[in-house]
């Protein structure tokens, strides 16, 4: 069957919708599919920093111990298992279980395991470890005396590493080609961004409107949100798959040289990690995602130990994260619609993958810079009606939502197009180590270097330690330029037959 002619997009089309009419059966569920799974994803953080920071004897402290000590290993394991199912099950089924598993645990979550708090915390067992190691160390023992909001905390943070990159990227980068792809990645992306934009309010309504002793409530309307996405998510990929993808126009088994329902994949983990330690192409990608989480998670911490002095109380405290995340979605979403499509095509994947090092490494080095030296600023802005602590968390507020919106921008789209030239057992065993191992370890090597630096300084606060980051920040985004830089030259020679990356 031949395809429609192809007609020429007008300027604002090409800007806004680069999208033929017959693309649309392909293209709008997936839009659909990116928006929820983005929209579970902003509740789920906007929550579960709140949980673990504002909890009896947590902090932001208790954050690179969550990061590095148990959300890695949990990853590492759920990549293995994951290594392991792609070996026996096909994409679709595996695509379910992950759905429902994760769906089944936070209504678990909201409806049983919140509301009996204090009755399940050990309490009193927790004190009595405190007293034993002291209050410098109390950021460990927390992490036992909450246990219910570290399970929240690590299903939070793999909805974002197996659900997003995963399950989503990993199905849209198995049914495209690299040139539909600089056309409509960035619509996807920019379906993320209109999710975050919802996000805010909708969080914020719930835990302003249900502050206090009414927050468990709000939460479970909130976990009530969840598990309904999560059905609407299955059925939009039941949907592509059964009556979509059988359409030869939106996905071709000769040329992807796969199935639909995707081939059972022979590498183990142990493989995938050799290849990527001989693969040159794969290790450039696994640094630029390592650098990212590097950058991000050494700054973070130390605006959210501010950010919890500013707002002690967890329902406040999520509202702010959730006025973040919205920020985050309506900037996001006015770059990838107006510029970041234009931009990719106009300019080039190596301009655009270099765009997101510059900003995070930049804003990262002026936030800690003006942190260190609050004293010489109190006397100027205190007429204006400003405390130091305030501009500081303003300060780092807008770091954030700069940063992930370069993320979101750029650094997404880019890093999903380079998989796209790549074999089959690349694409996923490949993919699945750097997205989520790779991911972790970005976080996880900040939060090891947090909480070295912590012990050695001896004062239990992550607030002591900021003068240290600056050179290791400097450094990181340093290496992330350059691994870009030597990525742009594999991804050239690598596809030879398409038009060469600028």
């Amino acid at each position: 069957m031949a395809l429609e002619a192809k007609p020429t997009f007008s300027k604002w089309r090409e800007r806004l919708w680069p999208i033929h009419a017959f693309e649309l059966k392909k293209i709008i569920p997936l839009l659909f599919m990116k928006f929820f799974i983005s929209f579970t994803y902003g509740i789920l953080t906007a929550m579960k920093d709140g949980f673990v920071v504002t909890s009896r004897g947590g902090g932001a402290e208790v954050i690179p111990v969550l990061k590095g000590w148990i959300v890695l290993p949990i990853a590492l394991g759920a990549t293995l298992l994951y290594s392991k199912l792609t070996n026996s099950f096909r994409r679709t089924t595996l695509f379910y279980s992950i759905i429902l598993i994760f769906i089944s645990f936070v209504a678990l979550y909201g409806f049983v395991l919140y509301p009996n708090l204090d009755a399940l915390s050990p309490h009193q067992s927790a004190d009595w470890l405190l007293g034993i190691v002291g209050k410098e160390n109390s950021h460990w023992i927390a992490i036992y005396r909450n246990w219910m909001q570290t399970l929240f905390f690590v299903t939070a943070e793999l909805w974002g590493g197996i659900v997003i990159f995963l399950l989503f990227w990993g199905f849209v980068n198995h049914i495209s080609k690299f040139n539909d792809a600089k056309r409509y990645y960035n619509l996807f992306i920019a379906g993320g961004d209109l999710a975050q934009i919802f996000t805010g309010p909708l969080v914020c309504y719930y835990t302003r409107k249900f502050i206090g002793a009414d927050f468990p409530f709000a939460l479970k309307h909130l976990t009530c949100y969840v598990v309904v996405f999560g059905l609407i998510i299955m059925t939009l990929y039941w949907f592509l798959n059964r009556y979509i993808l059988t359409d030869r126009r939106f996905f071709n088994p000769e040329e992807h040289n796969i199935s639909l329902e995707g081939e059972k994949t022979k590498l183990s983990l142990r493989e995938s990690l050799k290849l990527i330690v001989k693969s040159k192409y794969l290790r450039y990608i696994a640094m630029m995602v390592v650098a990212y989480g590097l950058t991000m998670n050494l700054v973070e911490v130390t605006w959210k130990a501010n950010l919890k002095l500013a707002y002690p109380d967890t329902g406040a405290y999520q509202a702010f994260m959730a006025s973040i995340s919205s920020s985050v979605g309506i900037c996001s979403l006015c770059i990838t619609t107006m510029l970041s499509g234009v931009i990719i095509r106009s300019l080039g994947w190596h301009f655009c993958a270099q765009v997101p090092p510059i900003i995070v490494g930049t804003g990262a080095v002026v936030f800690l810079t003006v942190y260190l030296n609050q004293s010489w600023l109190a006397p100027i802005i205190t007429p204006l009606g400003m405390t130091p602590l305030m501009l500081i968390v303003m300060l780092g507020a807008f770091h954030n939502i700069s940063s992930k919106v370069s993320k979101y921008a750029f650094f997404d789209a880019t890093k999903e197009m380079a998989y796209i030239p790549l074999d089959q057992e690349s694409k996923i065993k490949g993919k699945a180590a750097i997205d989520v191992i790779g991911g972790r370890l970005g976080k996880s090597g900040a939060a090891w270097i947090q909480v070295a630096l912590i012990q050695i300084a001896g004062t239990g606060s992550v607030l002591s330690i900021t003068n240290f980051l600056l050179p290791l920040i400097a450094c990181t985004a340093l290496f992330w330029i350059l691994s870009v830089r030597s990525l742009n030259k594999e991804f050239a020679a690598k596809r030879t037959t398409e038009v060469p990356v600028n």
